[in-house]
């Protein structure tokens, strides 16, 4: 599965949520009507009985409670109503999502679609993010340096978030001057960093 966001706060009042996206074609992957299947993120939260979809599959409640109402169970799939760019993110209707409360049961929830419906990129020095993730990162000595852990989308540049063997991550540009070789078919990613890099 190909992560593509992470779900996050409500927004207003008629269900929208506000998501961390992780994909470089959120167009793409967020249009109206895209399936995407959710993946746990976060702890089952209370919501009140006469507030959940009914007619949402898996949105039952997981338990009674009947003093702080039910804790929601997120359903398998999420179905994108409607998206748009907001002060530099993007907020998602979702089908049957339309009360803050539920929106807010959300939170936390990662948004995948299969990977293998993702088309290769056209261009050879492009990647998408499951392409990325889990290759070794190594420099151009070929020392290791650890691994990719996931891929943040920046505003100035995507960011290759190494995983350390001693643990904690580093954050590195994924540009060419830093980045100078994919080698998908070796299993690593060649990263030359400027002094200091890995320390921040």
């Amino acid at each position: 599965m190909l992560v593509v966001g992470r779900i996050g706060k409500p927004h207003g009042i008629r269900g929208e949520v506000t998501v961390e996206v992780r994909t470089d074609e959120p167009e793409a992957r967020f249009a109206p009507g895209m399936v995407l299947r959710t993946m746990p993120g976060a702890a089952p939260r209370p919501v009140p009985s006469d507030r959940v979809p009914r007619t949402m599959p898996g949105a039952a409640p997981a338990q009674d409670a009947p003093e702080q109402g039910h804790a929601f169970r997120v359903p398998a799939e999420l179905v994108v109503e409607s998206a748009r760019a907001h002060q530099g993110r993007i907020l998602v209707a979702f089908e049957g999502i339309g009360d803050r409360d539920v929106a807010e049961a959300l939170r936390g929830t990662l948004v995948a679609v299969d990977s293998a419906d993702v088309a290769p990129p056209e261009d050879p020095e492009e990647f998408h993010d499951h392409q990325l993730v889990g290759l070794a990162v190594v420099t151009p000595d070929g020392d290791r340096l650890g691994e990719v852990a996931r891929i943040d989308h920046a505003p100035a540049s995507d960011l290759l978030v190494l995983r350390r063997p001693e643990g904690g991550t580093a954050l590195i540009p994924f540009v060419k001057a830093i980045v100078p070789e994919v080698d998908l078919a070796g299993g690593r990613v060649v990263v030359d960093p400027p002094a200091g890099l890995l320390d921040l």
